[in-house]
C-alpha cells in the first residue's frame, strides 16, 4: 500500500504535524485566522509554515476525494 493512500499515516500526520503545537491553540488554526484577518505582517517564513502544517490536510482531502470517485466508478 502506498504511503499516500494509507489512512492511518495521513490521519496521524494531520493530528501531529498538522496541529502541533497544540497549546494555546493549534498552530495551523492561528495561521488561518491570521490569513483570514488580512495576512498583514506575514513573512515568507509564515507562508511556508502554513504550507508545512497544512500539507497533511491536503493529503487527507485528496484521499477522501479519490475514495469517493473510485467508489462511484466501481458502482
Amino acid at each position: 500500500m502506498s504511503l499516500l493512500r494509507n489512512w492511518r499515516i495521513i490521519v496521524l500526520l494531520c493530528l501531529t504535524l498538522g496541529l502541533a503545537p497544540f497549546f494555546p491553540e493549534p498552530h495551523l488554526w492561528g495561521k488561518v485566522k491570521w490569513i483570514a484577518g488580512g495576512a498583514k505582517g506575514m513573512s515568507l517564513t509564515d507562508w511556508f509554515d502554513v504550507l508545512l502544517h497544512g500539507f497533511p490536510f491536503v493529503l487527507l482531502i485528496r484521499l477522501l476525494v479519490l475514495n469517493l470517485f473510485l467508489k462511484k466508478r466501481k458502482n
